[in-house]
């Protein structure tokens, strides 16, 4: 059986009195785009944060590869897995060009200065932005500003690939602000970098799209796994006990041929890269 490239184990997370994350246990396949869906505060967010050592559980524990994730130096996460937030405040006027930069410094080795600068180019024309380049991340729109950030994360992963051979990377609510084309292509890509052998975990709110890309489906619901699995004929039943309504109101998948027709669109965002 092929090991996890992210196991957690009872994972428990408490603010005060409430808990956020309770007794939550999850693994993260190679090959395999998961994502997470569940209603308002059902603790989503904690739960990637958790995933990504960006805060630490109360009990419990995170492995990247079999190993405690506070044992993996910061150099190493850094090629290892990559985040893409749901939202992000630069400090400083950052072009497109100095903002993806970050995401290849000082990460891979034996890339030479020429390499991570195709890098980032190959990551910054693949997001569609390169006429957009020399401009200031803060005065783009605000999808524009996610496939700028989207870049960045590209270009980490594609200069990490050279230290780690499997990686993860972690997507919360991606397609936010983003019109249906590009909510289309980065969630393709997000495919695209799962099926390279990598694991993907994506918190999505739009069910349609969830259901739709998802090869594993983890529905949360006042801080615990309310069910999981992939998608299939129970699912509608299953999101639905989680957001409180009857599984008539949660869609179900539309005929394939419409959205094959769709993706004829798409942009290949990771191939350059990776």
């Amino acid at each position: 059986m092929t090991q996890p490239i992210l196991a957690a184990e009872n994972l428990v997370y408490a603010a005060g009195r409430r808990r956020l994350v309770d007794d939550v246990s999850l693994v993260l396949a190679p090959g395999s785009l998961a994502v997470l869906v569940g209603p308002n505060g059902a603790g989503k967010s904690t739960l990637l944060r958790l995933l990504t050592g960006e805060i630490r559980p109360i009990s419990g524990e995170v492995r990247l590869d079999g190993r405690p994730l506070g044992a993996w130096p910061g150099w190493r996460l850094a090629a290892k897995r990559a985040i893409l937030p749901q939202s992000s405040r630069l400090a400083f006027a950052f072009t497109v060009a100095e903002l993806v930069a970050i995401g290849v410094d000082g990460i891979g080795q034996g890339l030479s200065a020429r390499d991570r600068s195709r890098i980032a180019a190959e990551a910054i024309a693949a997001a569609e932005l390169t006429t957009f380049a020399d401009a200031s991340v803060d005065r783009l729109s605000g999808g524009e500003r996610q496939r700028a950030h989207l870049a960045r994360v590209l270009a980490q992963l594609a200069a990490g690939a050279s230290i780690e051979g499997r990686q993860v990377l972690f997507l919360d609510e991606p397609t936010a602000g983003l019109d249906i084309r590009h909510q289309m292509a980065l969630l393709e890509t997000a495919r695209t970098v799962a099926r390279a052998g990598n694991a993907v975990l994506a918190i999505i709110h739009d069910l349609h799209l969830a259901m739709r890309y998802a090869d594993m489906l983890f529905v949360m619901r006042e801080g615990r796994l309310a069910a999981h699995g992939a998608v299939g004929p129970g699912t509608p039943a299953a999101i639905a006990g989680a957001f409180g309504v009857e599984p008539e109101h949660i869609p179900v998948l539309a005929p394939a041929e419409p959205m094959r027709q769709a993706r004829t669109a798409r942009l290949d965002l990771a191939a350059p890269c990776l």
